[in-house]
């Protein structure tokens, strides 16, 4: 390949560049999952990335059930596609656990304590009831389990990772959380191989090129399950190296030459920043002291021209008009 150019290719299996979709549905099942911690600024990434897409569609797609919001992969909130969340909460919600032992102990959360706690959630939401942090924090202490501060942080999550509840509609500006079975209808279940092939195909189609360390950070997998799954679908990607890296992308998936400069307006926790753990593509490190104190891109909106980072944006919101502030670094 003459010109890898990545951070072009990056925008284009992104649809950042032009997009095929529609539904915020289609945007989340193409990108395999879509960081959601911030729920408006996640609303404006899946918008960024699908025709005409407004901020009243998305809601009615996830007050339906067309989008999901759980923990999966990397202990954050994600949306996820319905039809997928079974799957890779069954792949990767062992790997959270893990990486969430040290509360667990230090919160004296066991696995008998969570086998009760998930009970009463269960029970608490059967019949489509659909309720708020605080209500279900009411039913485990009805329950006599302590359930507050971080430890119901963690019950819930612990919840959600063992596919018990999810997301539920909104209830004004308050989330509620479903059981998962009623939410979504049942779906065969994939083989642990299967899923790990699947993830790891959706993730370089949608995000490549990226090396095996970005997937492995992205997914939450270990080394040796990135290399397993690469070993499966690597037959349908392509790959070059570049200073002394491999990169994995999609070989049916090159992107037109490009026309004209782009300009994108992405909100914190954007795919396009957080999808890789090398952001040296799209980000010159010595514009770091632009950025608030933890220097970092990631946790600010940014603007981004033709691919690289060239600043950050704000925007605070009146009664008749959204007003929009940029800091470029240059």
């Amino acid at each position: 390949m003459v010109d890898f150019n990545i951070a072009h290719k990056r925008l284009h299996n992104q649809g950042l560049l032009e997009t095929r979709f529609v539904k915020a549905s289609e945007v989340v099942q193409w990108m395999g999952a879509v960081q959601s911690q911030d729920y408006p600024a996640a609303k404006w990434a899946l918008a960024q990335r699908a025709e005409n897409l407004t901020d009243s569609a998305i809601e009615q797609s996830f007050a339906d059930g067309e989008i999901l919001r759980t923990h999966v992969m990397r202990p954050t909130w994600h949306f996820v596609a319905p039809e997928d969340i079974r799957w890779l909460l069954a792949l990767t919600a062992p790997r959270v656990h893990t990486a969430n032992a040290y509360y667990y102990r230090s919160l004296e959360l066991d696995q008998e304590l969570f086998k009760r706690s998930n009970d009463v959630l269960s029970k608490a939401v059967q019949g489509g009831r659909q309720l708020t942090r605080m209500e279900l924090a009411s039913e485990l202490r009805r329950a006599g389990i302590i359930a507050s501060d971080l430890r119901l942080v963690y019950l819930i999550g612990g919840a959600e990772l063992d596919g018990i509840i999810c997301s539920g509609a909104r209830r004004g500006k308050q989330y509620t959380y479903a059981l998962l079975d009623e939410r979504v209808s049942a779906v065969k279940a994939l083989a642990r191989d299967d899923a790990l092939a699947e993830l790891t195909r959706r993730y370089f189609t949608s995000h490549g090129p990226a090396t095996e360390e970005d997937f492995m950070w992205w997914s939450g997998l270990s080394r040796t399950d990135v290399r397993s799954g690469l070993e499966m679908v690597k037959a349908g990607l392509a790959q070059e190296t570049l200073s002394g890296k491999v990169y994995w992308f999609a070989a049916a998936n090159l992107p037109a030459p490009q026309i004209a400069p782009v300009a994108c307006l992405l909100p914190n926790y954007d795919e396009y920043v957080v999808g890789y753990t090398n952001r040296n593509a799209i980000f010159d490190a010595s514009h770091a002291d632009n950025l608030d104190g933890r220097r970092n891109p990631l946790f600010q909106h940014t603007l981004v021209i033709d691919g690289q980072i060239a600043g950050t944006w704000k925007r605070t919101l009146k009664k008749d008009a959204a007003i929009i502030e940029f800091n470029p670094f240059a």
